[in-house]
């Protein structure tokens, strides 16, 4: 291997990997190019993790994008969320155990990723956390493979299957207790082997591929859904679950774009589901500073009206009435309300209006 070489490979495909900053429809203020090139740098850190790191399905490690020492935001990512990803195959059998914690939701799946290629992520199958046997102390404990075994829970893989997901969502961060998870390979352990050469070349195009293939998917939703400002209207459902999206979660996606006057007033009947919140984000689809200023609401904070539905006020100052998000020093972004488990849909009536 020719390090300099690779490493100038690398580095001209991250270079191809930030295009996706440079098109048209990209905002130009300073802050905005500024959040993208964060943006690039946090995708190419949870990437190298996952494709050089823990990338060997015979060494599983969940990891988390939301971990303080990642802090990669993905595609709307949820502020209350835990998102687990650990790297497996289908031609191999695993389980995942550990304590099921007081978190009120708990979800795993097994993808195929190809995020890289053409920015899917489909579901190869689903286990949702209700359906999981606890026992006394609160531990539990799954296999994921190709065929069902002959007794305890499930997880489905198929021969495409590289990675296993799962996603915790607090409700009350501060009082509950997250699920403790692990991962191993059911069989003979594995000996150790040195670094090979030509599949760590591989590995580092499968990094850069991931930042491009990532910013490029999202970007084009921003760009969809800057058709329809300030609203969010059902864009329907099947490619977000195509890109890895919880087939529990019924997602409204939009864009927002307020001049410093204006305020976002998104109201809507609250359906019997198991958890919603609405979260704010910037032009890349990564959720504002969530841990200085109030960028989202949930069923736990949220304020309903007298009747039952519920009001959300979009505005770079506190307009005194509804449930009020700050626009976090921007002028526009994109915005997502999530019904979760949800046993109808509710489109939220928009408008934009002057304080």
């Amino acid at each position: 291997m020719d390090a300099n070489r690779v490493w100038d490979e690398f580095c001209d495909d991250l270079r191809e990997a930030g295009h996706a900053l440079m098109a048209e429809s990209a905002p130009r203020t300073p802050l905005d190019q500024a959040e993208g090139v964060r943006y690039l740098i946090r995708l190419l850190r949870y990437a190298s993790i996952n494709a050089i790191e823990y990338a060997d399905p015979r060494w599983p490690q969940f990891t988390n994008a939301l971990d303080p020492h990642l802090k990669c935001k993905i595609g709307a990512d949820n502020p209350d969320n835990i998102y687990m990803r650990a790297n497996i195959s289908g031609r191999y059998r695993y389980r995942i155990s550990g304590t099921r914690g007081t978190v009120p939701l708990l979800t795993f799946g097994s993808k195929a990723n190809r995020y890289h290629v053409d920015g899917t992520m489909v579901s190869t199958g689903e286990l949702h956390g209700d359906d999981l046997t606890v026992d006394a102390d609160g531990r539990f404990s799954f296999i994921a493979s190709v065929d069902r075994p002959e007794s305890g829970d499930w997880l489905p893989l198929t021969e495409e299957t590289t990675n296993i997901t799962g996603r915790q969502s607090f409700q009350d961060r501060a009082s509950e207790i997250p699920a403790e998870v692990g991962i191993e390979l059911i069989g003979p352990v594995p000996e150790p082997e040195p670094l090979d050469p030509d599949r760590f070349r591989d590995q580092l195009r499968t990094t850069t591929r991931f930042v491009r293939g990532t910013a490029t998917t999202f970007a084009g939703w921003t760009r969809r859904f800057m058709s329809r400002p300030n609203e969010l209207p059902d864009w329907g459902q099947e490619g977000f679950q195509a890109a890895g999206g919880d087939p529990a979660i019924f997602y409204l996606h939009g864009y927002w774009r307020l001049a410093e006057d204006e305020a976002w007033v998104i109201e809507t009947e609250v359906p019997d589901c198991e958890y919603w919140n609405f979260v704010l984000q910037n032009r890349w689809m990564e959720s504002l500073d969530h841990d200085r200023m109030n960028t989202y609401v949930n069923n736990h904070t949220g304020r309903l009206n007298d009747d039952g539905t519920l009001t959300i006020v979009v505005s770079a100052t506190d307009p005194g009435y509804g449930n009020w998000i700050s626009t976090g020093f921007h002028s526009e972004g994109t915005a997502l309300l999530r019904w979760v488990g949800a046993k109808s849909h509710p489109l939220p009536a928009t408008r934009v209006v002057r304080l």
